[in-house]
């Protein structure tokens, strides 16, 4: 099986850079399934119904989401009816939407989705271990699902690598979001699950991490808030990798970082 993931679509621009590379992506690599973070695809601060209709509409299987998942007072009423709309599973059980689920392939195969944040200088939530154990719990890989995705939206690095290896050998692919920055740690563990610290955004790089230079750097050096934050509005860079999985296991024979667009260097998958 073949998987997509990208990372945070940030705003107009990340939201342009999707529709403008995912189709030709999609043709080339022939994907099975397709997740995207779309926490901060709405301005920079979460998403609507609307442009969650248009990545659906550009092949998306699974939206997932963050920190962010709610900044849009729309969702708060929407997500509970779109399925394939994650926030994070450590939210208080009473928080609108879900944070897994398992979803069909257009062959019929099944893939688990699972959304956790991290707690780690970030806002404090329920354990996500817990919570992904939860969810692994339900499932077998390579028997009742065939792939098994974790999207792990966190601040610290020591956080994801740990969620990583707390799901070696159980799980397809663990994958960090957040950080806006792609590292350069693509790897399958030895347990073969595929693994990335940050999958990068997708949004212009020539800003702090999506939005425009002005008003970070002056809070940066001046401690004092100028203004709004707003989503630099370049041409975006679309950051997320392939994963290819073994069909007996649901287990990762390869991780291939994607890069198009934009200001970084590209990065395809070799034949």
């Amino acid at each position: 099986m073949r998987l997509l993931f990208f990372g945070d679509v940030v705003g107009r621009a990340g939201r342009d850079g999707l529709a403008r590379h995912l189709p030709e992506i999609g043709a080339r690599l022939k994907p099975d399934f397709v997740v995207v973070n779309g926490e901060n695809a709405a301005g920079g601060f979460g998403i609507t119904a609307q442009i969650a209709k248009e990545f659906y509409a550009l092949g998306v299987d699974v939206i997932s989401t963050g920190n962010h998942a709610f900044d849009q007072k729309e969702t708060l009423s929407y997500i509970g009816s779109d399925p394939r709309l994650l926030r994070p599973r450590n939210y208080p059980p009473t928080t609108p939407g879900r944070g897994a689920g398992v979803f069909e392939t257009r062959t019929g195969k099944k893939v688990l989705v699972v959304n956790v944040m991290g707690r780690i200088f970030m806002d404090p939530l329920d354990d996500p271990f817990a919570a992904v154990e939860a969810e692994l719990n339900k499932v077998r890989l390579g028997a009742t699902i065939a792939a098994a995705i974790i999207d792990v939206h966190a601040e610290a690095t020591s956080e994801k690598m740990a969620m990583g290896h707390f799901c070696d050998g159980r799980v397809s692919l663990v994958v960090g979001t957040h950080s806006h920055i792609p590292t350069a740690d693509a790897q399958v563990l030895p347990g073969g699950t595929a693994y990335q610290t940050d999958a990068g955004m997708c949004g212009d790089y020539d800003s702090v991490i999506g939005m425009q230079k002005a008003e970070p750097v002056n809070r940066f050096v001046r401690k004092l808030p100028g203004g709004r934050f707003e989503p630099a509005a370049g041409e975006a860079t679309v950051c997320g990798l392939l994963v290819e999985t073994d069909d007996r296991t649901g287990l990762a024979l390869r991780i291939e970082p994607i890069r198009v667009g934009g200001r970084l260097k590209p990065q395809w998958p070799p034949d």
